[in-house]
């Protein structure tokens, strides 16, 4: 057996393989608290779905009540002899504005082409293994390319042409060998950690992984809606 197909054991990943699994671990725990939490919202929903449609049409007419009593005290203003309309400050853009999002547009392109070239599967035509990896990367370039930041495209173009992201097939040698910190994969997972993070604080999760009986919470939001309702009506009445 060769070097090149020797197996890479844990004990010997190097940073990148490191931060690959972290990630993929963050957004695998993300995706099931998400599943959960919708699941859970849709069972909510399923008991409250009357209460949620009527505050909702109470609400869109509240806010058109307001809005009209907004437009009629102006058009009062109007009316007066020292009025004077507010013409406000017109902001305008600067030339460079334009030229710079040019200028982006031509830096995006010229990164993506580079990378594309660094990681197309078609440079591993002979390397099944690396064909299927070089595929994953390039779509993820086409997606960012696409609708990702400059940014982004930067840091995933350092990450193609560095080597990192095809470290995963790569001989432990040739691993080795390459240096330098993962600035994509790093911001990967601060961003899913955040994301993480929020969907954990979210009300309907915590509901659900902290009550003896989820179900309760029904009832509370039945009383929420119900007081929510009252007020609106109240608010709206003179438009019936």
């Amino acid at each position: 057996m060769s070097e090149k197909d020797l197996p890479i054991f844990n004990n010997f990943e190097p940073e990148q393989l490191l931060l690959k699994a972290k990630l993929k671990a963050l957004q695998n725990e993300l995706d099931n608290i998400q599943q959960k939490t919708v699941a859970f919202e849709m069972i909510l929903r399923s008991h409250l779905e009357n209460e949620i449609i009527e505050e909702q049409e109470l609400n869109v007419l509240y806010k058109k009540m307001q809005q009209a009593k907004k437009e009629k005290r102006l058009a009062q203003k109007r009316k007066g002899k020292n009025f004077k309309e507010k013409t406000g400050i017109k902001l305008i853009e600067k030339s460079k504005k334009g030229s710079s999002t040019l200028e982006d547009q031509k830096e995006k392109k010229r990164l993506y082409r580079e990378a594309m070239l660094f990681a197309h599967p078609d440079k591993f035509s002979m390397q099944e293994e690396k064909i299927n990896l070089a595929t994953e990367i390039t779509t993820k370039l086409i997606e960012i390319y696409a609708s990702g930041s400059l940014d982004k495209l930067r840091d995933y173009h350092t990450h193609i042409c560095t080597g990192n992201a095809l470290k995963g097939s790569m001989p432990l040698k040739v691993i080795n060998e390459i240096k330098g910190n993962d600035l994509y994969l790093e911001k990967e997972i601060i961003q899913i950690e955040l994301q993480l993070e929020n969907a954990k604080n979210k009300q309907t999760y915590k509901v659900l992984t902290e009550y003896e009986n989820p179900l309760t919470f029904i009832v509370e939001l039945k009383e929420f809606y119900v007081d929510r309702i009252f007020k609106l009506k109240k608010r709206t009445r003179k438009a019936n």
